[in-house]
């Protein structure tokens, strides 16, 4: 005969399922009430990309770049760089405080256009980061991932 009574189950596999099962929805629930709300600037692949791109369509022209009596910023990309959408948001920041007195300029280097100031400036690698004074004279160029502060510290000593 099969006994259908079921004062508890003592099974051991049974109660470490209960107990793995119960660890897991913590951990989980941990980690929806913990973690930081998404931003507008939080980073993904996407995210940089889209920012990248908006970035390249409001930035100054170069011909209106290279005409101004501002000091220019030149950022040299491209949309497969993930180091240039990376520095998306820092370029962001750094054209949110420093746009009203320094050009910031983006070049796409896949773009045949752009061939003869890729030449001109040397940009083998991306992102390259070329500072112009106001009488369009190299300054500085940097290539690769540069943390803001030291955009910043260069862009202050230009005022």
């Amino acid at each position: 005969m099969v006994s259908t009574t079921q004062e508890g189950s003592t099974n051991p596999l049974t109660k470490l399922v209960a107990v793995t099962i119960a660890v897991i929805a913590a951990i989980l629930v941990t980690f929806l009430i913990t973690r930081p709300a998404a931003t507008a600037t939080s980073f993904t692949p996407l995210s940089g990309l889209i920012t990248l791109k908006s970035m390249a369509t409001e930035a100054m022209p170069y011909e209106d770049a290279i005409s101004s009596p501002n000091p220019t910023l030149i950022e040299f990309y491209a949309d497969w760089c993930t180091t240039c959408q990376g520095m998306a948001t820092t370029m962001v920041d750094l054209h949110q405080q420093y746009g009203a007195t320094i050009n910031f300029v983006m070049l796409d280097i896949d773009d045949p256009q752009w061939a003869t100031q890729v030449s001109d400036y040397g940009a083998s690698g991306v992102p390259q980061f070329t500072l112009l004074d106001a009488h369009q004279n190299e300054i500085k160029t940097w290539v690769g991932k540069v943390p803001k502060p030291v955009f910043a510290h260069v862009f202050d000593q230009l005022g």
